[in-house]
């Protein structure tokens, strides 16, 4: 690749946004912004977080129905301490690639491959049940010994996954690369749970604090911008090394080096040879916010549905229907996401320089987000216990449900 726009590149723990390099002063930057290269972005990081929302609630309905193996199942939730050290946990990843990636780059090579089969192959899983459906009703699952039991169609997606993954280990070719950040990116939408807002608030703004330090200041320390350096960094292909190590002489002799899978890369339509960039750090955190709005807000509508079922029993009392209670909170968020990210690069092009995209996400989810909770009276529930189911008594207080 020869010059990139970096939009948060380097998945969780590289959020950057960068403008063009030697792009003058002009309103030649509004078709920079407008470029099909940037809009396609905003609009596939958004697609991304509605999907693996999406897809959480089928993740949700598998690990209710196999409870006995739920703690082996893969969901996992952070609480308040996971919220307060991973920001600490992304500083040191990044500094540890920053400065060791010579000597460690076929193993990060080998490791986000590994990562990258499984999760785009839990992005084909409903392709390809829908595929071995046609052929042959029988689903049940089929025992491979140490790896477990599963059915045809999980085989088959992981069959078709690897098939991906080896192709772009021999091409190198961003658009494969971008298949398999999307897969990155839905599965740990899908499989992360946040618990309350509490913990996505300190979250969010633990990275936002850890984003701006890196980003601004990281240059004063080390006499270049970490993010982007480690953003841009490209990886020696594995297939390549391991040909060297056996003397396979023509075998694998060029060997594209690879852009690692943490970011989605899209060439730019306006500035030919120019690719921009989006890390998946500035997908999957704020996605994860929205994932735990759009449980919310599914709960809270299965509740509503629940109550209006009950019809005039006295013992229930109905919530009123107004204009703001109709206005989900995932929409919302999702709204001020898009905005966001459009800030984010609207900035990164008047300023020429590199900006925390999270920055402007943060502020732009979280705050309508609190805002509506609060006019609806929802914040004090969601801030602590927001899945607890309330509990009917046989005299409520007047308002126990307001929205």
């Amino acid at each position: 690749m020869d010059d990139t726009n970096v939009i948060g590149a380097g998945g969780l723990h590289d959020e950057v946004l960068s403008a063009p390099v030697a792009m003058e002063y002009s309103p030649t930057w509004l078709y920079s912004v407008v470029d099909v290269s940037r809009v396609s972005t905003v609009a596939i990081a958004m697609a991304l977080i509605v999907y693996g929302s999406f897809r959480s609630t089928g993740v949700d309905t598998q690990v209710e129905d196999v409870k006995e193996t739920q703690d082996g199942f893969g969901v996992h939730t952070l609480n308040l301490s996971h919220a307060l050290l991973l920001p600490l946990g992304a500083s040191l990843s990044l500094l540890i690639m920053f400065l060791f990636f010579d000597h460690l780059q076929m193993i990060f090579a080998i490791i986000i491959a590994g990562l990258a089969t499984l999760a785009f192959a839990f992005l084909l899983l409903p392709l390809c049940q829908r595929i071995v459906t046609m052929v042959t009703s029988n689903q049940q699952k089929v025992s491979l010994g140490y790896l477990g039991r599963h059915t045809p169609a999980e085989m088959l997606s992981f069959l078709m996954s690897s098939g991906i993954v080896l192709v772009w280990v021999l091409t190198g070719h961003w658009l494969l690369m971008d298949a398999l950040a999307t897969g990155l990116c839905v599965t740990m939408i899908a499989y992360v749970r946040l618990p309350s807002l509490k913990v996505s608030t300190l979250l969010l703004f633990g990275l936002l604090i850890y984003d701006i330090f890196w980003v601004f200041f990281s240059s004063y320390v080390f006499k270049t911008n970490v993010m982007v350096r480690v953003a841009t960094r490209q990886a020696a292909n594995p297939l390549g090394f391991l040909a060297q190590k056996l003397n396979l002489r023509g075998v694998m002799r060029d060997s594209p080096k690879l852009s690692l899978p943490a970011k989605l890369v899209f060439p730019s339509f306006n500035n030919a040879g120019h690719y921009n960039m989006l890390g998946l750090g500035d997908i999957v955190m704020p996605g994860l916010l929205l994932c735990f709005l759009f449980r919310y807000d599914r709960q809270k509508r299965e509740t509503s549905l629940d109550n209006s079922t009950l019809g005039t029993d006295q013992s229930t009392v109905v919530p009123p229907t107004s204009a703001i209670s109709r206005i989900r909170y995932f929409h919302c968020s999702l709204i001020g996401y898009c905005l966001g990210l459009i800030t984010a690069t609207v900035c990164s092009e008047l300023s020429k320089s590199a900006q925390p995209a999270l920055l402007y996400l943060v502020p732009f989810t979280l705050l309508p987000l609190i805002i509506m909770a609060y006019a609806k009276g929802d914040l004090r529930r969601m801030w602590t216990e927001p899945f607890s189911v309330p509990t009917v008594h046989s005299d409520p207080k007047p308002g126990a449900y307001a929205i």
